[in-house]
């Protein structure tokens, strides 16, 4: 029989994430602050609950889905959290992007509760989430590990235990510094091409079967030529990542001068209101450097 699944946060990415559980078969009972997307997984088959607490009453998996680790711990530990409904045995999967820091705090303090707790961030974006094909690094016990396996391949492809408490966290950190520097790379050339005067398209699809083809090139280019920039990542939640990233590699002594320069430019794109906006965008912030717009040649 499956396991009853509980989910808090019910956003850009927990809302699909959420769905696909139902998919699997899985009994989810779920909450958010916003009503109307307890509403939406409800209409989808989900258990609507009105706290943490009744989340976890109703389930031996809590998966958190949270902006910050903030939200985490005022979920987890808050009043009405998922603490004090909680059974023994029970497991919380934290599927957020947090400090490795907070991950290991949060598993100690749920350990003398007698709950387990995976740090499990995922990759892939508003789209893999929409698909099941997220990538998820998890840190914890192999134990628990093994045991909501089964929920995870329901809304992931990769799922890795990657370490003990806080590695998952960790691996999401590394994974954020490809991306946004891809993403940043990957600006930078087309601005270039821009500013040249090529057709930046023709530019794409000569280079995409080469070395410099990935995920992140066919994700972004076709929205940087549309001049799409609606977020399945959000400029703000990856610069609160980079921040983490910056935060963690001081604590390490690790020296980070491409991400140290990246955090400067998602600053400089919040400066210009540009925080809910997709992270392709960090294109903007070159665009306004070189005084020129990347987008597709217009058809005569």
């Amino acid at each position: 029989m499956k396991q009853s699944v509980g989910f808090i946060g019910l956003g850009i990415m927990g809302m699909p994430m959420t769905k696909n559980l139902l998919k699997a078969g899985f009994r989810v009972t779920a909450f958010d602050l916003n009503p109307e997307a307890v509403k939406t997984v409800a209409a989808a088959g989900a258990i609507p609950a009105a706290t943490g607490k009744e989340v976890a009453e109703n389930s031996e998996v809590v998966i958190t889905m949270l902006p910050k680790g903030a939200h985490v711990r005022a979920a987890i530990f808050g009043m009405n959290g998922v603490i004090e409904g909680a059974k023994e045995g029970s497991i919380i999967v934290d599927m957020s992007s947090v400090l490795p820091t907070e991950s290991k705090q949060l598993s100690l303090e749920a350990a003398e509760h007698g709950v387990s707790f995976l740090d499990a961030p995922v990759s892939g974006g508003e789209t893999g989430a929409i698909e099941g094909t997220l990538a998820i690094m998890v840190g914890g016990a192999s134990a628990d590990f093994e045991n909501v396996k089964p929920i995870l391949r329901a809304v992931g492809k990769e799922v890795v235990l990657v370490g003990d408490s806080g590695c998952g966290s960790t691996a999401k950190l590394a994974n954020q510094i490809i991306v946004n520097l891809n993403i940043a790379a990957v600006s930078e050339a087309v601005t270039l091409a821009a500013k040249a005067g090529i057709d930046t398209e023709k530019m794409y699809q000569a280079i995409r079967g080469g070395l410099a083809g990935s995920a992140v090139l066919d994700a972004k280019v076709p929205m940087m030529l549309d001049r799409n920039f609606t977020a399945g990542g959000r400029v703000d939640i990856n610069m609160k990542d980079i921040t983490n990233v910056m935060n963690t590699a001081h604590d390490l002594h690790v020296p980070l001068p491409l991400s140290s320069q990246l955090l400067e430019i998602f600053h400089s794109l919040a400066s210009d209101g540009k925080e809910t906006l997709d992270h392709a965008s960090i294109v903007q912030h070159y665009e306004k450097l070189a005084n020129v717009i990347v987008k597709r040649e217009e058809v005569e």
